[in-house]
């Protein structure tokens, strides 16, 4: 991929772009809930999501593109492209394929055989760990999780979650966090960093868990 210079000044505008898209996810979050029936599925949410994002005039004018289901592609010893699975949404900055936010979103606090289950395990193992193995946002120095906490109750899925990472600390390479972040609306941001498995470079992984209510 095209080198991206200095990796601290683009943790910093990753970070940065971080913050500007989530505030345009909150701002189109209520118009999105008013779509959905109770306990959709999560590409049902995601697609809504980004249809939303794609005409609001913010995020029009901040971003280059919002994909949905975005392909990244890997490449073996030769050079032949391979798709390497699909990002929930990706948020480019440029027309540079390979320079982009990658959003892994994730159903929590999910209603099943009348009981509530967390889904924090998931969330770490089918998320978090993407990153970490280097499926999603190779060579990049940021990548993001979302959640949708399907009875609105973030506090306790986000304890869990924090729970679970640590938890699992060593088989997703952990090195720092989670740290809180500043909310934004009604999301409730934290962050942590990892070691990954095949380049042994560190990712910063920054995490938003929405209300679904």
């Amino acid at each position: 991929m095209t080198a991206l210079g200095n990796p601290a000044e683009w943790t910093e505008k990753f970070r940065s772009f971080d913050v500007q898209f989530l505030e345009c996810v909150t701002a189109v979050w209520p118009e999105c809930l008013s779509r959905l029936q109770n306990q959709p599925l999560e590409d049902e949410i995601t697609t809504n999501l980004v249809d939303l994002l794609e005409k609001n005039p913010l995020a029009r004018q901040m971003f280059h593109w919002i994909e949905y289901q975005y392909e990244p592609f890997g490449r073996m010893s030769g050079g032949k492209a391979y798709s390497k699975g699909q990002i929930d949404i990706a948020v480019f900055l440029d027309r540079e394929r390979e320079r982009y936010l990658a959003y892994e979103c994730k159903r929590l606090n999910v209603e099943s055989d009348g009981s509530i289950r967390s889904l924090a395990a998931r969330y770490i193992m089918e998320g978090v760990n993407r990153f970490v193995t280097e499926q999603y946002a190779e060579n990049l120095p940021v990548g993001c999780m979302l959640g949708y906490v399907m009875n609105g109750k973030v506090p306790v899925v986000q304890s869990k979650i924090c729970a679970a990472i640590r938890i699992k600390s060593d088989r997703i390479g952990l090195t720092k966090g989670p740290v809180e972040e500043k909310p934004l609306g009604d999301a409730k941001r934290f962050s942590s960093h990892h070691i990954r498995t095949g380049s042994g470079t560190e990712i910063e992984i920054r995490h938003a868990l929405l209300p679904f209510s």
